[in-house]
C-alpha cells in the first residue's frame, strides 16, 4: 500500500496537469454547444458558402470527436494515478520513463514497446 502511495504521489504534478487539460476541454465543449450556431439551420443563398459551412461542420465534428477520445484518455490516466498504475507499460510492464509521462501522459506504453507497436503496424498495411 505504501509503494502505491508512493507511486501516486511522484505523479501528481502529472495529475494537476491531466486535470487542467480535462477541465479545458470540457469548458471548450459547453462554450462550442452554448455557442447555438447550428450550420444546418443557416440559409446561404450561394452555393460556395453552403460548401463552406458544410466543410467547417465536418471538421468541428471530427474535432469534438478527437477530444472526446483525448478526454476518455484523460480520464483513464489519472484512474490510473489513484490505483497506483500509472506509469507502467502495458507491453512489457516496466516503468514508463517520467519525461515521457510528462510528455505524453496519457501514453500507456513505455518508448520501445511504442516504437516497436508502430512498426507492426507499418509492416501489417
Amino acid at each position: 500500500m505504501a509503494a502505491e502511495k508512493n507511486r501516486t504521489d511522484k505523479y501528481d504534478e502529472i495529475r494537476i496537469d491531466l486535470e487542467k487539460q480535462r477541465a479545458a476541454l470540457l469548458s471548450e465543449a459547453g462554450v462550442l454547444i452554448g455557442s447555438g450556431l447550428n450550420p444546418d439551420k443557416i440559409n446561404f443563398p450561394d452555393v460556395t458558402d453552403q460548401a463552406s459551412a458544410e466543410e467547417e461542420k465536418n471538421f468541428s465534428i471530427r474535432l469534438r470527436e478527437r477530444e472526446r477520445k483525448l478526454l476518455k484518455k484523460i480520464d483513464e490516466a489519472i484512474e490510473r494515478i489513484a490505483k497506483g498504475t500509472f506509469g507502467v507499460c502495458d507491453g512489457c510492464g516496466e516503468d514508463v520513463g517520467y519525461n515521457r509521462l510528462q510528455a505524453r501522459p496519457v501514453t500507456t506504453y513505455c518508448i520501445e514497446c511504442k516504437t516497436q507497436q508502430e512498426e507492426d503496424e507499418k509492416q501489417r498495411e
